[in-house]
C-alpha cells in the first residue's frame, strides 16, 4: 500500500449545498481542498479519535471526529473503497473504521444528543439526522418548544429555514427547565452573533469601498462589527476565507481586502468582499481592551496590549491574529510603470488588476478573485476601439469568462511573461515564434531568454499574409471587398518618393534638371490652384469594360472556394466575420496547401498575360502597360511622352503647342500674350514641375485647353 490515498469528486455539505473537492490521506494528516472556494481542511493524524463509514445519499461517506471535538463529514465514496480505507486507517492512524447504519424508519420521536458541534437526533441509538450547530443563526424558546433558525446559502436551490423540537417537561431536574437546558446547549455551539461584553479594540471612521461608506469597525473575539450611519454588519470570523493587502498604483494608498463566504447581505445585494482603503500616512496608537496576560495567552505573541504604527498595518495585524489566516500580498510581478498592478477596466468601471503568486484579483467594482486552479485558459485580444491597448480575457473551467479591457500596450510584455511563467494555457499562442527559430524546437522556452514580443511577431506574420494576398493589384479579380489587413495601394503610391521622382522626370523637358531635382530637391512655394470646371463635351476616364480581368491572388482563390464552407460551419456569421475567420484559417493552412493555391494563382496570371496580349493585338483600348505595371518594371511608357493623336488635325495642333512651349522655355517667343495667360501658364507649369502630376495624353489635352479658355480669377490677377 502506498504512502498516500487520494480521491477526487468527494463532496462536503455546506449549509445545504454540496461542494466537491479532493481528499487525500497521508501518514501525517488528512487534507481536503474545496474546488469551489479553495479552502483547505487539514486534520493532523494524532488528533483523529473516531472514524465511521456510513451509507448516505451520495453513495458512502466518512465521518471523522477529532480529540478537540471537531467533526468532519465527506461523502461520495464507492462501496469498494471501504476495505482500502479501513486498512490504511489501521496501519497509519491506529483508528478502526467502523460501519454505522442510519435510521430510515421516518419516526419523529427520539432522543436529542449534543456531541461537540453536532446535534444528533437518534431513534434506538441510530441517527436519523444531524444538525451542525454552526449553521444555526437563532434559537428561540417557547413553553415546551425550541425553534432553531438557520443561515441561508444563496447557492442552494432549497434551504432549510427552521426546525422545531418539542421538549416534554420532566420532573425532579433541580429547578432547571428542559427547554432552557436544550437552548443553552444549542447556543453554546451555535453561530449566533451576540454583542456581549466590550470590544477588544475599535477603529473609527474607516473608508470602506464595498459596501461603500465610512464605518466604525469593532473587533470582538468571535466576530467583526461594522457600524455605519445607515447599515450595520456582523461578520463571524468563520466566514473569512482570505485576507489581501494590496498597494495602490499611486504608492500612497493601500487596499485591505477580506474575502467572505458566505457573503454579507443587504437586501438583495451580496458582498463577497469587504474592501478598506487606507492612506499610508495615517498612523495610530492602539491599546487592546484586555490584560497583558490574556493577550499573551490568547494570541501567543502575535499581538501586544499596546501597539503603534500605520493604520493599515494595525488593522491587518489584528485581523490576521483573530482570523488565524495568512495575508496575501502581490508577488514579484512588476508592470511597465514599476507598479505591482495593471490599470484596466472590467465591465463599466475602471480598476486595478493584481497578478498574485496563485491567482488574479481585481479591485474594486466589482471585486473579482480568480485562482490559477480554476482558470482554463487566458487570451490576449486586440482592443475594440484602439490599437494602443489590448484586452486580457480569462476563461474558467466552469465556463465563465472575465474580460479586462483597455490595458496599455506597454504592459503586454510583462503580463505575457508572467502568464507564461505560471504555465497558464494561452489561447492565441500560435505566433509565439522566436527570431531565427527553426522548426518547432524551443517553442515553449522561457520568455526571459530574449526580448521576444509575441504580439509584434503576430503583426509581422499578418503582414506576410497581406503581402501574399496582395500580389495582384487591388483593381483586379474579385468583388471581395476585404482582405486580411489590406492596405490601400493608392495611398502607398501617394507617399512613394521614388514614384514622384520618376513622374517628374517623365514630364520635365530637360534631363539635367530632373537629375538635379532628384539629387537635391528644391522647396518651392505652395501654389493654390483653383479647381477648374470640366470642359463641356468631355467625359471622365472610364475603365475599359472589354479588357480581361486581372488574376486573383492565391488567398483570394482559396477564399472563394472556402466561403460557403465557412458559412455552413458558422451559421449566422457576418461578412466581416467571414473575412476575419478566413484570414485566421489561411494563416493556419499548411505549406503544401498554400503552394497548391499559389500554383493556381500563377496559372491564372499566365492566362491573364496571354489574354491581355491578344486583346492589345486585336486593337484594344489599352495599347501599353498600365501605370502600376510600368512602375513595377522601373520605367515609364513612351506613350506618355509621345501621345497618339486622335486625328490628323489633333496631331498638328498638338505639335504646334509643343513648339510654342519650347520657345517659351527658351525665351524666344516675342508674340504678345495677355498677363492673365502668362500667369495661368506659369502657375500651371510650376505646379506640374513641383508636384510631378501624373496625366495621360487625353488629360494633357484637356488641361491645356482649360488653361487657355478659362479666365483667371480676380484673386490670381491681384496676386500677379
Amino acid at each position: 500500500m502506498g504512502d498516500t490515498l487520494e480521491f477526487n469528486e468527494i463532496y462536503q455539505e455546506v449549509k445545504g449545498c454540496w461542494n466537491d473537492g479532493r481528499l487525500r490521506f497521508s501518514k501525517q494528516s488528512v487534507v481536503y481542498k474545496s474546488s469551489k472556494t479553495g479552502k483547505v481542511d487539514s486534520i493532523s493524524a494524532p488528533e483523529l479519535s473516531l472514524a465511521q463509514w456510513r451509507r448516505v445519499c451520495l453513495g458512502h461517506g466518512i465521518k471523522l471526529v477529532t480529540s478537540t471535538g471537531h467533526v468532519y463529514k465527506y461523502d461520495g465514496f464507492r462501496d469498494s473503497d471501504f476495505e482500502k480505507i479501513s486498512e490504511y486507517f489501521k496501519a497509519n492512524y491506529k483508528v478502526e473504521l467502523t460501519e454505522k447504519d442510519m435510521c430510515v424508519k421516518g419516526w419523529n420521536w427520539g432522543t436529542a444528543k449534543f456531541s461537540g458541534p453536532l446535534l444528533s437526533f437518534d431513534v434506538n441509538d441510530s441517527p436519523v439526522f444531524e444538525i451542525p450547530l454552526s449553521s444555526v443563526s437563532q434559537c428561540a424558546t417557547g413553553k415546551n418548544e425550541v425553534t432553531l433558525e438557520f443561515h441561508q446559502n444563496d447557492d442552494a436551490e432549497v434551504s432549510l429555514m427552521e426546525v422545531r423540537f418539542y421538549v416534554p417537561p420532566s420532573i425532579g431536574d433541580e429547578g432547571v427547565e428542559p427547554v432552557e437546558a436544550f437552548a443553552q446547549n444549542v447556543l453554546s455551539k451555535a453561530d449566533v452573533i451576540q454583542a456581549t461584553g466590550d470590544a477588544i479594540c475599535i477603529f473609527k471612521e474607516l473608508q470602506c469601498l464595498t459596501p461603500r461608506g465610512r464605518y466604525d469597525i469593532r473587533i470582538y473575539p468571535t466576530f467583526l462589527h461594522l457600524h455605519g450611519k445607515t447599515f450595520d454588519y456582523k461578520i463571524p470570523y468563520t466566514t473569512v476565507l482570505r485576507l489581501f493587502l494590496l498597494p495602490h498604483k499611486d504608492q500612497r494608498q493601500m487596499f485591505f481586502v477580506i474575502s467572505l463566504d458566505p457573503p454579507i447581505k443587504q437586501g438583495q445585494t451580496r458582498y463577497h468582499f469587504l474592501i478598506l482603503l487606507f492612506s499610508k500616512e495615517d498612523d495610530i496608537t492602539l491599546t487592546l481592551n484586555m490584560s497583558e496576560d490574556d493577550v499573551e495567552k490568547r494570541f501567543e505573541g502575535k499581538l501586544s496590549k499596546n501597539m503603534s504604527g500605520s493604520l493599515y498595518e494595525m488593522v491587518s495585524r489584528v485581523m490576521k491574529a483573530l482570523v488565524n489566516r495568512k495575508i496575501t500580498v502581490p508577488g514579484n510581478f512588476q508592470g511597465h510603470s514599476g507598479a505591482q498592478c495593471i490599470t484596466c477596466s472590467y465591465k463599466a468601471s475602471s480598476g486595478l488588476l493584481y497578478p498574485l503568486e496563485r491567482g488574479f484579483i481585481y479591485v474594486h467594482k466589482p471585486p473579482v478573485h480568480l485562482r490559477f486552479e480554476e482558470i482554463s485558459c487566458v487570451n490576449f485580444a486586440r482592443g475594440t476601439t484602439t490599437t494602443r491597448s489590448f484586452d486580457f480575457e480569462i476563461e474558467t473551467k466552469q465556463g465563465s469568462q472575465y474580460t479586462f479591457s483597455s490595458i496599455e500596450r506597454e504592459e503586454y510584455g510583462k503580463l505575457f511573461d508572467f502568464v507564461n511563467a505560471k504555465k497558464l494555457n494561452i489561447k492565441n499562442r500560435g505566433f509565439k515564434e522566436k527570431k531565427g527559430m527553426k522548426g518547432n524546437e524551443n517553442m515553449y522556452s522561457d520568455s526571459d531568454d530574449d526580448q521576444h514580443d509575441a504580439y509584434l511577431e503576430r503583426m509581422k506574420e499578418e503582414g506576410k499574409i497581406r503581402e501574399e494576398a496582395n500580389d495582384s493589384d487591388s483593381e483586379g479579380g474579385s468583388d471581395e471587398s476585404f482582405n486580411p489587413g489590406e492596405e490601400d495601394d493608392d495611398i502607398a503610391e501617394e507617399y512613394d518618393s521614388n514614384a514622384s521622382a520618376s513622374d517628374s522626370s517623365a514630364e520635365g523637358g530637360d534631363d539635367s534638371e530632373d537629375d538635379n531635382r532628384k539629387k537635391k530637391p528644391v522647396k518651392k512655394p505652395k501654389v493654390t490652384k483653383e479647381k477648374k470646371p470640366r470642359k463641356a463635351g468631355t467625359k471622365a476616364k472610364e475603365k475599359d469594360a472589354g479588357a480581361p480581368k486581372r488574376p486573383m491572388s492565391a488567398y483570394m482563390l482559396w477564399l472563394n472556394s472556402s466561403r460557403e464552407r465557412i458559412k455552413s460551419e458558422n451559421p449566422g456569421i457576418s461578412v466581416t466575420e467571414i473575412s476575419k475567420k478566413a484570414g485566421e484559417m489561411w494563416k493556419q493552412l499548411s505549406k503544401d496547401r498554400k503552394e497548391e493555391w499559389e500554383q493556381k494563382a500563377e496559372e491564372a496570371k499566365k492566362h491573364y498575360e496571354r489574354a491581355m496580349k491578344e486583346y492589345r493585338e486585336s486593337g484594344g483600348a489599352s495599347s501599353g502597360p498600365s501605370k502600376k505595371e510600368a512602375k513595377k518594371k522601373g520605367g515609364k511608357s513612351d506613350d506618355r511622352k509621345k501621345k497618339a493623336p486622335a486625328s490628323s488635325r489633333g496631331g498638328e495642333r498638338e505639335r504646334e503647342r509643343e513648339k510654342e512651349r519650347e520657345r517659351e522655355r527658351a525665351g524666344g517667343n516675342d508674340s504678345f500674350k495677355s498677363r492673365e495667360f502668362i500667369s495661368s501658364e506659369e502657375s500651371s507649369s510650376d505646379s506640374e514641375r513641383g508636384k510631378g502630376t501624373k496625366r495621360k495624353g487625353s488629360d494633357d489635352d484637356e488641361e491645356e485647353e482649360e488653361v487657355v479658355s478659362t479666365p483667371p480669377s480676380s484673386e490670381e490677377s491681384g496676386s500677379d
